[in-house]
This record gives C-alpha cells, sequence and structure tokens, in this order.
C-alpha cells in the first residue's frame, strides 16, 4: 500500500489536469481546496496518533525528540493545522470570486504564505537550538 500512494496521487493529479482540458476552467478552481483540505487532515488526524507527522519528519532526519522538541514539534502541528484550515477556507472563498482573485491568492499568495511559515519556523527552530531549548 505504501508503494501505491504516490501513485494514487498522480493519478489524482492527471485527472485534474484532464477535467481543465476538457472541461471549463471552473473544475480547475477546486483543486486548491482539495489540496489544502487534504493537507490539514494530515496535520490534523496525526495529532491523535502516537506521534504527529512533524514528529516523524524529525525522527526521519535523525534528530533525537527529547520533552522539550517532543512539545515544540506538536505545537508546530497546531500551528500547521491552523494554517492550513485557513488557507482551505480562503481557498474555497476564492472560487466564488474572479479568475485574477483565484489565481492572486491559489497561485502566489497561498505559496508565499507557506514558505513564509516554513521559513519562520526554521528559523525559530534554529534559535531554540542554539539555545538550548530543544
Amino acid at each position: 500500500m505504501t508503494k501505491t500512494k504516490p501513485l494514487i496521487f498522480f493519478i489524482i493529479t492527471l485527472c485534474v489536469v484532464f477535467l481543465f482540458y476538457v472541461k471549463r476552467f471552473v473544475l480547475l478552481k477546486f483543486y486548491p481546496p482539495i489540496c489544502n483540505f487534504t493537507a490539514f487532515m494530515i496535520f490534523f488526524t496525526s495529532l491523535f496518533a502516537k506521534e504527529t507527522i512533524i514528529q516523524k519528519f524529525a525522527r526521519a532526519c535523525g534528530d533525537k525528540l527529547e520533552k522539550p522538541a517532543w512539545n515544540y514539534t506538536k505545537n508546530v502541528t497546531y500551528i500547521w493545522c491552523i494554517f492550513t484550515f485557513a488557507n482551505f477556507l480562503i481557498s474555497v472563498w476564492t472560487i466564488f470570486l474572479s479568475d485574477k482573485i483565484w489565481i492572486l491568492y491559489n497561485g502566489f499568495i497561498s505559496y508565499f504564505l507557506v514558505g513564509t511559515l516554513f521559513g519562520a519556523e526554521y528559523i525559530v527552530r534554529t534559535i531554540l537550538r542554539k539555545r538550548n531549548l530543544i
């Protein structure tokens, strides 16, 4: 099953591209909300697991997760949950706005915000590590 997950996402993406090619532009507008909601669900459901998705990423990078780091990564997961849900809501809202606003938000602003959050979290993590707080 693990090897088929990337294939499933690839097939879904191809279907979306095909629908865009065959049908009107309107169908493409639903792609960002679907992706944002999927990201939200990944972060959210991981909160109820033994390890959150971010804790799994940290372990995969070889980091030792002692209590402070464990709490930090859990809090980062909460932040990503809130962010991805807000991003989902805004992307749904842009469906009903003009195509220019939809393109501006879903093609630029949302990616800029994701990069900004990731960069800010990286800076905070680096500072906390230098101070031996995590």
